[in-house]
């Protein structure tokens, strides 16, 4: 297999996933759990906890996950591609 077949199965892959986040975080109960996690993850504040540094590396696991649905849901196949490998994007980013 070519590095270029890989390439497009890798593209496949990620697009029928970025598919499955969008079926089930776009439907209503998809958008409640969403708001629900966007809490529990701390997706709109710090995770760290001064002085208590096991707290903030569970809470920065929580929000690993927050981040990982958001690139599923906001990024391209082609985006998640370069994502895994190395290439970083930030929220709002669509390059």
């Amino acid at each position: 297999m070519t590095l270029e077949e890989v390439w497009h199965r890798t593209i496949n892959f990620l697009r029928l996933r970025k598919r499955a986040y969008q079926l089930i975080f776009g439907s209503v109960a998809g958008q409640a759990v969403l708001l629900d996690l966007a809490v529990f993850c701390r997706a709109n504040e710090t995770c760290v906890i001064p002085g208590d540094r096991d707290r903030t590396l569970i809470l920065e696991g929580r929000r690993e996950v927050w981040l990982r649905i958001q690139q599923h849901l906001n990024l391209s196949g082609e985006q998640l591609a370069d994502l895994y490998n190395g290439k970083t994007y930030r929220h709002g980013d669509t390059k």
